[in-house]
């Protein structure tokens, strides 16, 4: 029987590169781009094969556990694992961390493939044939990377030479090379022999803890140490806070890959971005006649070779040419689809000033593991929102010290518990809750509850919520 491998999923990171869709609390492998799926589900589904693949362990932290989640119970993919890390700390505390767990889990001689989870691959045949590459080789003991074929001379990106081939199919490794100067870029690609450092792996878990050991033991003891002081929180495992920060902050590729002997690529030539931009998401999408990726809900008008996207108003352009307009709830970036890469330098200036910080951490819409809600309007001492609960789920049983809120439900139907009192409300009718009273919302239906929640009071502030029950193990 062929050995399955086990995929390790890193969904933690807070990139804003794709502002202002991506936020640091909504970053981008949770959004939809150009399809159906987030690119965090389009990662699951490329390690659903049963025959190729055990269930995924995701790493992510406290804020996305429960994007994690709810993206994957919507397409039914059972999670083996998600690993909650308490700090960043790079990619090599999360690799140590991970590859012990599936130790335990599915033995000492389990394999692994760490995968971003915002990258856009096509799960191609080549692709597929270069999984199967990377595991024969990581069965032999080697530590195996994927270097992309270049199709220019990219400066956002590292690169590997290759060596001679290997009977598994794998090249040896001559060198890792830094994100070049595009003269240098260009000089490697007339070469030959370069690849894109893609930050997918295969290891062998005994091996790759084994070089860890050797080359990084401060990140591997940490980690160890960090698991197995670990907690259980409903379906989550909490990684100890205090050991896990006494990693070094370092990225798997410098803890090990570098310094190891054991180290070979396999050169991939299947479809690949990290969507590092927006440049990098018309690269990837299906253009019209005339170059551009126009989204639902835009009109596009004596225009070339431009992405327009909105997740808010209706979005029309007229008479650009190579530009990014990029509509969300609340902001819109318009920019030259070449500069697209310095769209993170814009964003830290939003970052930096009081009156625009929040466009950098926050959409209107915040999701919850219950629903979500999005922020409608604001004004003085109220607010407007539009509350939408997934069915089958309910809020934690709470109170407010400063405000109260009316309900009007306006699709599904909803359970409300005011004090002792519990009462269905359905569409169209509505509903009190006083200041300090204990309540509770509940879907019971089969289908999406939404109402509006128009809240008055001295302070409206999310953390004006004291929980008495909640399903969620939140305080």
């Amino acid at each position: 029987m062929t050995q399955k491998i086990v995929p390790v999923i890193m969904a933690g990171g807070k990139g804003t590169r794709l502002w202002p869709l991506s936020r640091a609390t909504a970053p981008k492998q949770f959004i939809q781009f150009v399809g159906d799926k987030t690119l965090f589900q389009e990662t699951l589904v490329r390690v659903s094969d049963p025959a190729l693949y055990e269930a995924p362990v995701v790493v992510t932290n406290e804020d996305f556990r429960f994007l994690v989640a709810e993206q994957a119970r919507e397409l039914d993919i059972p999670l083996a694992a998600v690993l909650l890390e308490p700090v960043a700390r790079n990619t090599a505390a999360a690799v140590a961390a991970a590859a012990s767990l599936a130790s335990e889990h599915f033995g000492k001689e389990a394999i692994i493939q760490m995968l971003a989870s915002d990258h856009e691959i096509l799960a191609d045949e080549a692709y597929f044939d270069a999984i199967r590459t990377a595991r024969d080789a990581a069965l032999k003991g080697k530590l195996v990377t994927f270097g992309i074929t270049p199709t220019e001379p990219a400066t956002g990106y590292g690169y590997i030479e290759i060596g001679k081939q290997l009977p598994s199919g794998a090249h040896e490794v001559k060198r890792f090379v830094e994100k070049p100067a595009r003269e240098k870029a260009e000089q490697m690609l007339a070469a030959g022999g370069f690849y894109w450092n893609s930050g997918i792996f295969m290891f062998p878990v005994a091996e790759l803890l084994s070089e860890m050991q050797e080359y990084a033991p401060d990140v591997l003891k940490a980690a160890d140490k960090a698991l197995s002081k670990a907690t259980r929180d409903l379906d989550f495992t909490r990684l100890d806070a205090e050991h896990f920060a006494k990693s070094p902050d370092i990225s798997i590729d410098y803890a090990v890959m570098e310094k190891t002997s054991k180290a070979v690529v396999v050169p991939s030539a299947f479809r690949w971005s990290d969507m590092g931009s927006w440049d990098a998401v018309w690269k990837t999408g299906v253009q019209d006649e005339n170059g551009n990726i126009a989204a639902a809900n835009t009109t596009v008008v004596n225009t070339r070779n431009s992405l327009v996207m909105t997740h808010g108003v209706h979005l029309a352009v007229q008479g650009m040419d190579d530009v990014a307009v990029i509509a969300s709830e609340d902001a819109v970036y318009v920019g030259p689809l070449k500069e697209s890469q310095e769209v993170g330098k814009l964003v830290k200036l939003l970052a930096g000033q009081k009156k625009t910080s929040k466009l950098t951490e926050t959409h209107p819409t915040s999701y919850r593991p219950w629903g979500g809600y999005t922020s409608i309007f604001n004004g003085d001492r109220f607010q407007v929102k539009r509350i939408f609960v997934t069915p089958g789920k309910k809020l934690s049983l709470q109170k407010h010290h400063h405000r109260s809120e009316h309900w009007i439900v306006v699709k599904g139907t909803a359970e409300v518990t005011i004090g002792d009192n519990v009462q269905m409300l359905r569409e169209n009718e509505s509903v009190y809750i006083p200041l300090g009273e204990v309540h509770r919302l509940a879907n019971p239906g089969k289908i999406l509850l939404e109402l509006i929640e128009v809240q008055t009071g001295s302070y409206l502030g999310e953390d004006d919520i004291i929980r008495i029950v909640d399903e969620f193990g939140r305080t």
